[in-house]
């Protein structure tokens, strides 16, 4: 899945580790997995996460199951470059909240030999791609897609689909605002969400 040992050590590169799914999948948790493993290896460590994601902790990365790391909040991926000094794993969560810039930080980070681990969600609440991920998971050498469990179905889930009739792209939530569904599921219930609009609208008129 990913490697921890270069081969050829006069040439020592670091990399780029993506781990993306649905919401409530296991990502967060998977990334702290790593980062912790790393960090009982003694290396030095730095994580990241956008300062707009404060649902658990202002400062914790936090999972869906209370595991958590401490890391740096930041406003944009141009701090993370800045930031991440005299490191040898950098570990980034939610990285779909993050600019088009963090493509290049984290192919920079890897260009001077550091370890770089990404989470994110690879698809919004419209089953589209999710902002930089398509370009990191593109540019990463080692990715593992998670998957959660369909709360209508029982099958592997890979959509995040909004309860909530808000139509902002970033809207932090929980099992309030986001449930876990198939690809099946999600299209029914997205099919179901069209015949109520279309209803409402004729009663309207």
């Amino acid at each position: 899945m990913f490697l921890e040992n270069t081969v050829n050590h006069t040439e020592q590169f670091g990399w780029i580790e993506v781990i993306c799914g649905s919401m409530f999948s296991g990502k967060t948790e998977e990334l702290i997995r790593r980062l912790k493993r790393a960090q009982f290896a003694k290396q030095k460590v730095e994580i990241f996460k956008p300062a707009i994601d404060t649902r658990y902790d202002e400062e914790m990365v936090v999972s869906h199951d209370a595991n958590e790391i401490r890391s740096t909040p930041v406003p944009s991926s141009g701090n993370i470059r800045i930031l991440a000094t005299d490191v040898q794993v950098v570990g980034i969560d939610e990285a779909q909240f993050f600019d088009d810039e963090i493509v290049a930080v984290c192919n920079d980070l890897a260009n001077r030999g550091i370890r770089v681990i990404v989470a994110g969600l690879d698809m919004d609440f419209k089953g589209n791609p999710f902002g930089p991920m398509p370009a990191l998971m593109a540019t990463a050498e080692y990715i593992t897609k998670v998957h959660a469990v369909c709360t209508r179905t029982g099958n592997l889930a890979h959509y995040s689909y909004r309860k909530t009739a808000s139509e902002d792209l970033v809207l932090l939530g929980e099992t309030q605002e986001y449930e876990p569904l198939s690809r099946a599921a999600y299209y029914k219930a997205i099919q179901e969400e069209k015949k109520l609009k279309a209803a409402s609208k004729k009663n309207e008129k």
